[in-house]
């Protein structure tokens, strides 16, 4: 096995830990594109009500979410390789686990165990390439990672509406195992193992509980809320909890000495604000995106294959633009694109609204696609470049996870709020004019939501300076940049938002 950060990105070696760190969180990133576009099978099947089917969607996410940055520590005291392996096994008999639950009860607490798995796995895969390619070749690697991981992800609603079609929704959690045992094998035999040797003895395990505790009391508030009334006393007492642990964490964070979230990040305006934006627009998505596979199955009667290709036009403008937006921001800055990027992802996201009157695609979902897989491309590569610039050089890690963390945590609070903000709950999924009447207002919502993310961003981002002085006869050299997606996904997390929730990544 070769030695860590040894490795040569053109080598067999490098080759073989590239395709198993790709492989590895891209399954758990198709696993969350997946699940959006079986929902209504899903749903019908169990007779599930909207509730339960934000949670088929949020347990996975709302596990990922809380653990990620535990999965992150214990990956760098206890070894990348061995926690991406057992990430990986968990995930795979949690997703073997999810193809037998008879009810959506069973289901739902499997996907939290899924997304433990997940947790596990998610952050180990880019800590690996960080670790084992000598310094010249990690840019490669990395970017290697993003876009094949990126199309995983874009392929998800494709491969979930053919398994769906040709077999059962089973199917979608079912073909992980075979695909898990073969990213066990590459792993153990291909995969240098490697840690952090100043990361701290202890991990932070009161930050971990108390940012768990405080996603779930918050998530299981809101969602339960309107679905079983707030007169009940249940989801006003978790909110309620919710928000004293996410007190409590702050605290814990500023006075423990190797915290999971060090406050040092958060003394940066420019930080603070790109972590709001992120917020902020993949919250928008995650709402939309997760009724949206419903609405074009129900409403507009598309079948599951056809509704998971709907939206592939997006993954094709995310893939041919990104780049070019990321070049662009670093020649004039983050502030234009990270302004105008959501205003247009606002306006493609109320431009869906139109579907339930035309729910063709050609004419009703096909331009709004575009429209807001325009404003994604001029908005993601700037926002994730800006969230990891704007941190100090050796908290660069923990700031990607925390702008990773931020987008899944916008897209869960999103799940559980717009639905039924929108009137959309119980089974008015089942019921196509109600299911119409409430996704025009939320897309309506969500895309004034995401244009407020714009407004944010040209008050609050400033640019930097796009050039640096070089070493060389005192001219001006310009830094060189490898920007990093939000969620494992833009491209991937995009596409995962596309079925999901949730989505991405992504998982």
């Amino acid at each position: 096995m070769p030695d860590a950060a040894a490795l040569h990105y053109r080598s067999t070696a490098g080759r073989w830990v590239v395709a198993a760190t790709v492989l590895g969180s891209g399954m758990a990133a198709v696993d969350a594109t997946v699940v959006g576009i079986a929902l209504p099978t899903i749903g019908r099947e169990f007779q599930a009500s909207v509730a339960q089917l934000q949670w088929v969607v949020n347990g996975y996410t709302l596990a990922l979410a809380a653990l990620l940055l535990l999965g992150g520590s214990l990956g760098d005291r206890f070894g990348r390789r061995r926690m991406f392996g057992i990430g990986i096994v968990w995930f795979t008999a949690a997703s073997a686990a999810c193809a037998l639950a008879p009810g959506a009860p069973v289901l739902i607490g499997l996907r939290v165990l899924q997304g433990v798995g997940g947790a596990l796995l998610t952050p180990g895969s880019l800590a690996i390439l960080q670790a084992s390619f000598r310094e010249e070749d990690r840019g490669r690697a990395i970017g290697a990672w993003t876009g094949l991981g990126g199309v995983a992800s874009a392929a998800g609603p494709f491969l979930g509406g053919y398994l769906i079609a040709a077999a059962s929704w089973r199917w979608i959690f079912l073909v992980n195992v075979p695909v898990g045992v073969c990213i066990l094998l590459l792993a153990l035999r291909h995969v240098p193992e490697s840690r952090d040797g100043s990361a701290p003895d202890r991990i932070d395990l009161p930050g971990a509980v108390l940012v768990a505790v405080a996603l779930a009391g918050v998530t299981y508030g809101l969602t339960e809320g309107p679905a079983t009334g707030w007169h009940r006393p249940g989801p006003v007492v978790a909110v309620i909890v919710g928000v004293l642990a996410g007190v409590a964490f702050v605290v814990v964070e500023r006075r423990t000495a190797a915290p999971l979230l060090p406050s040092v990040l958060f003394t940066s305006r420019q930080f603070n604000v790109t972590t709001a934006v992120t917020f902020i627009v993949y919250g928008a998505l995650g709402g939309v995106l997760f009724l949206l596979p419903v609405v074009l199955q129900v409403v507009g009667h598309y079948t599951p294959l056809a509704s998971g290709m709907a939206l592939l036009p997006l993954t094709v403008v995310m893939l041919l633009l990104s780049s070019t937006s990321g070049r662009v921001a670093t020649r004039i800055g983050p502030r234009l694109q990270m302004s105008v990027g959501p205003v247009v992802v606002g306006a493609g996201l109320a431009l869906l609204s139109r579907i339930p009157a035309d729910p063709d695609y050609w004419t009703g979902v096909l331009p709004a696609v575009l429209v807001f897989g325009l404003g994604l491309a001029v908005t993601v590569a700037p926002l994730t470049a800006t969230a990891l610039a704007s941190a100090p050089a050796e908290h660069a890690g923990v700031a990607s996870a925390v702008n990773n963390d931020v987008a899944r945590i916008g897209g869960l609070l999103a799940v559980a709020v717009l639905p039924a903000v929108s009137g959309v709950h119980g089974t008015a999924y089942l019921h196509p004019a109600q299911l119409a009447d409430g996704f025009r207002t939320a897309a309506l919502l969500a895309g004034a939501w995401c244009a407020a993310g714009g407004l944010l961003a040209a008050v609050g981002i400033r640019n930097p300076g796009a050039v640096a002085p070089g070493r060389r006869g005192g001219g001006l050299r310009r830094r060189r940049q490898f920007v990093y997606c939000a969620l494992d996904a833009p491209p991937r997390s995009v596409a995962g938002w596309v079925a999901e929730e949730g989505a991405g990544s992504g998982g």
